[in-house]
Order: C-alpha cells, then structure tokens, then sequence
C-alpha cells in the first residue's frame, strides 16, 4: 500500500511540531525545512487545523501549534482521514471504464480489504507522541534547521 503524499506530509509536519525547537515555526518554515512546495503544506496544515489537530495563527507572534489532540492523534485515524475511504483497487470501473468482469465472483477484492483494515488496526494504537519518541525526536531535531 502507498500513502498519498498529502498522507505523507501530514504525518511529517505533525513529527515536525512534535519535537520543534522553533516555537511557532510559520506554514512556510515547515514547507522549506521539508523541501515541499508551500502549496502542498498550505493545503494539509489547513486540513490538520480543521481537524484540530494543530493551531495557524495569522500576522506577528503568529505560526503553527501542535494541540493535545494533535499529539495524541492515532496515527491510524490520521492516515483514515487523508486516505479517505475506499478499497485499494477500483473493482467498480471508473468514468470511461468497465467494471471488473470478476467483480460478482472475485475474492480478490476481500483479501485486499482485510488487508487494508489490518494495515490500519496495526496503526490505530499508535499515537504522534508515540512516532516521535527517543531516538526519532532528538534525530528530528538534529535534521531541522534552525530557525
């Protein structure tokens, strides 16, 4: 299974403001330190603050905050979120395409939710404190540059 990459960001800014040194570090610092476009992280720090996950402040004294929530957010809820709903293969057909002519007997497409759900059951106790723990914390820091 591969995340999205607004999946993959998520978590990463999460980790970031888990173990920052830089207090209120802005959308844009975030976006630099992880070599992303501004666009990108723009787009998921606003999804994460809608999920109350961190906090945007605008202006002087402004930057990005991790909430309680946001630290113990499961990561298996998070990547749920971002991932959306859905099987991992499209049995259905999209726009322009036939469905699957296995689709009424396939036992494919059950193995690969099981999966799925396994993938996320393995996650769901996982916690953002939990990912960012002794030694990824201090290595976090280590990589960061400093503001």
């Amino acid at each position: 299974m591969r995340l999205l990459r607004s999946t993959d960001l998520a978590l990463r800014v999460l980790m970031r403001l888990a173990v920052t040194g830089d207090p209120n570090p802005t959308t844009r610092d975030v976006a630099t330190a992880m070599d992303v476009p501004y666009t990108h992280a723009a787009k998921v720090v606003a999804e994460l603050q809608h999920m109350g996950l961190l906090t945007a402040r605008r202006g002087r004294g402004g930057g990005l905050g991790l909430t309680e929530e946001g630290r113990t957010a499961s990561v298996g809820a998070l990547v749920r979120a971002f991932e959306g709903e859905g099987d991992v293969v499209d049995c259905e057909g999209t726009v322009g395409s036939a469905p699957c002519p296995l689709s009424s007997a396939c036992r494919l497409r059950g193995a690969l939710r099981r999966a799925q759900e396994a993938f996320y059951a393995t996650l769901d106790p996982v916690t953002v404190a939990d990912i960012v723990a002794d030694p990824t914390g201090p290595l976090l820091l280590g990589i960061s540059p400093r503001p």
